[in-house]
């Protein structure tokens, strides 16, 4: 039997909504205003909240607002009962987050029907959580995940992209995802005025696609080999399935979106708040990060380091040449011998 809060400062507008709750056969408490009204749904934990907006001391909007701060009384369903029918007040109760109106005076059906249709549906939605938590409870927790991980990219057949080539444009749907075995991929975004904006880059032993295949939405760039590359493919309900029944798997993608979210994050300020020769400098030291053939040298073209450092292609060209006079870098072609790593990673914005 389900308990009703009823939350009214007249007596006989409250006397008769009990009788006809009793004779619905409902478990009832009382109020006699909303700061009595807290105090009661804080201690008996009714099923739903009958409440009248206009009350002294504290008023039905204050009384959900209060309610609304405690996790044990904020998901009871919450109806107003009131008087007053403007569009304003409606709106109002609706945001903090009532779940119904009667305007009084309701009739004896229209209370139970609203009553019903509320418990109805809360009681739904506990079925819901409560079976979606048993699942949970009953997975099969696996350990060694990373080696079956290991296993699959160890059987699976890797496939050669060579420089220059797409592996996936922007806006195709993500069917898997992607591990770098070797070589270099960029991803591309390209903007309404038609230049490119490099999105990231990634090398050996890097995951493509996580961030996609995870939200479940198209590739939102495309991705291009910046040198002869290999790469190995997994299909993603077999990803899926890792992540489900390992629970190591899972960590190490959590680990994986989480560096991701930052790196760019770093990125984005750096490309809002920094100069263009910072920018630039800052982009050469990214890339020597990354680990390079030769020690302190780079190969890059002048058009990715532009999308690197979202600038202009001649910007970085004439940056580039001052570097160069500079005597912090020896430019042979595509290839940057960068002279002086710690003045170039102190360039002063």
């Amino acid at each position: 039997m389900s308990t009703i809060l009823v939350i009214e400062d007249a007596i006989e507008i409250r006397d008769n909504m009990v009788e006809i709750l009793a004779l619905a056969e409902y478990e009832i408490v009382i109020a006699k205003d909303g700061r009595e009204g807290v105090a009661v749904a804080l201690k008996e934990l009714p099923d739903l909240i009958l409440c009248d907006i206009m009350m002294p001391e504290l008023d039905g909007y204050g009384v959900l607002y209060l309610l609304n701060k405690h996790p044990e009384t904020s998901t009871i369903p919450f109806i107003f009962t009131t008087s007053k029918a403007e569009r304003l007040d409606f709106r109002q109760g609706m945001e903090m987050g009532a779940d119904d109106y009667l305007i009084k005076p309701f009739g004896r059906m229209e209370l139970l029907k609203a009553i019903e249709t509320r418990l109805k549906k809360k009681s739904t939605q506990d079925d819901f959580y409560n079976s979606s938590l048993a699942e949970l409870e009953n997975l099969p927790i696996r350990k060694g995940g990373l080696n079956e991980l290991t296993k699959i990219i160890d059987e699976r057949k890797s496939r050669f992209f060579k420089k220059h080539q797409v592996i996936h444009y922007e806006g195709d749907a993500a069917t898997g995802i992607y591990l770098v075995l070797s070589g270099k991929i960029k991803t591309i975004k390209m903007a309404e005025d038609g230049r490119e904006f490099m999105t990231g880059i990634y090398q050996k032993d890097d995951f493509l696609g996580t961030n996609v295949l995870l939200s479940n939405t198209p590739y939102a760039d495309t991705a291009t080999a910046l040198e002869d590359s290999t790469l190995c493919f997994f299909p993603k309900l077999q990803f899926e399935e890792l992540l489900r029944l390992y629970p190591d798997v899972a960590g190490k993608f959590l680990k994986i979106l989480s560096n991701e979210i930052r790196n760019k994050d770093a990125y984005l300020l750096q490309l809002a708040y920094q100069s263009v020769r910072k920018r630039i400098a800052a982009s050469i030291c990214r890339l020597l990060q990354q680990g390079t053939t030769e020690p302190n040298c780079i190969t890059i073209s002048r058009d990715d380091l532009a999308a690197l450092s979202g600038t202009a292609s001649e910007t970085v060209s004439r940056t580039l040449t001052e570097f160069k006079n500079e005597g912090l870098i020896e430019k042979k072609g595509s290839t940057l011998k960068i002279l002086n790593p710690d003045k170039i990673s102190k360039m002063k914005n």
